[in-house]
């Protein structure tokens, strides 16, 4: 059951990464401010770490990881393409990135307590990515 929830709860760190690594990518083109341009390379490179990390600790189970499902990414472009036409700049980047945020600590937080036999570094991993969009949150909050 360990082994079991632990590869489970990493998938789930795995594919929450990249879809913030991908959102992020998402609007970097359409931010002016260099201030949150900055914040936002910072998050990415720290998400980037952080899923190495992932796929070490996957690879040592022979698991391959997990990518965002299709629809969730689409369903996030999508909605980025038409916020940022309709209301382009720095505010709606920052709306944008609160909602992933918040959408992300969310999921994480219910796989960890869905995940509780995970071994322990497992859901540092969890809770390291949670504080990653929690910091993300409160730093872009100026831009709001």
């Amino acid at each position: 059951m360990i082994e079991q929830d632990t590869v489970r709860l990493l998938r789930e760190c795995d594919a929450g990464a990249k879809m913030g690594i991908n959102a992020i990518k998402e609007v970097l083109d359409d931010v002016r401010d260099d201030r949150l341009r900055g914040l936002l390379h910072s998050s990415k490179r720290e998400h980037e770490a952080l899923t190495g990390d992932i796929r070490a600790r996957l690879n040592r189970f022979e698991d391959r990881g997990k990518d965002p499902s299709m629809m969730a990414s689409a369903m996030s472009w999508m909605k980025t393409r038409a916020e940022l036409m309709m209301k382009p700049g720095d505010r709606t980047v920052a709306d944008l990135m609160t909602d992933g945020c918040n959408m992300g600590v969310k999921s994480l937080s219910r796989y960890l307590n869905q995940y509780k036999a995970a071994d322990e570094q497992s859901k540092d991993c969890a809770k390291k990515l949670i504080a990653m969009e929690e910091k993300l949150t409160k730093d872009i909050q100026p831009y709001l």
